[in-house]
């Protein structure tokens, strides 16, 4: 099943790319921009005035891998404090729903996120890793906002 799963992940990178995963902006702010599926916004975001504002945006397109990078590029980044999550979240895969879910319940014994309704959320990311996650971010909910005014003032106000 797992290898299906892959065969079907690299077609889709060949049919639908998706190059623009993250951009990086003022390295002594604290605060990441997660766009969840909303490439437009991620790209609007990038080329705005708010990138002197915020360390990096990026998006999160799945409930495993993807929220995986996300743990460990935040543990080992002593910048990142905040994570805003806005935009449309994954219809199937609801990564930013798993992110949350993460967030407020961590993963059992096989890695699984606790309360996740995704279809494969399963971590390869210790509790431990997940545990330090959870007490270093603070998650800020904004899942479906789309706004750059809207998301741009949640930073002013964090900053």
């Amino acid at each position: 099943m797992k290898t299906l799963e892959n065969v079907i992940g690299e077609l889709c990178k060949i049919i639908l790319p998706i190059n623009d995963e993250i951009f990086f902006g003022n390295q002594k702010s604290s605060i990441a921009i997660c766009t969840l599926s909303s490439i437009s916004l991620l790209k609007e975001i990038s080329g705005s005035e708010l990138m002197k504002k915020i360390v990096l945006a990026g998006r999160l397109l799945s409930e495993n891998k993807g929220i995986d990078s996300l743990v460990r590029y935040a543990i080992t980044n002593d910048r990142i404090k905040t994570i805003i999550l806005c935009g449309k979240d994954v219809i199937g895969h609801k990564s930013g729903l798993s992110l949350l879910a993460l967030y407020e319940n961590g993963i059992d014994n096989n890695g699984r996120i606790v309360g996740s309704h995704s279809p494969d959320p399963v971590l390869t990311v210790t509790k431990d890793e997940v545990a330090t996650f959870r007490n270093k971010v603070k998650i800020l909910d904004m899942m479906g906002e789309t706004n750059l005014e809207k998301i741009s003032q949640a930073v002013d106000s964090i900053s």
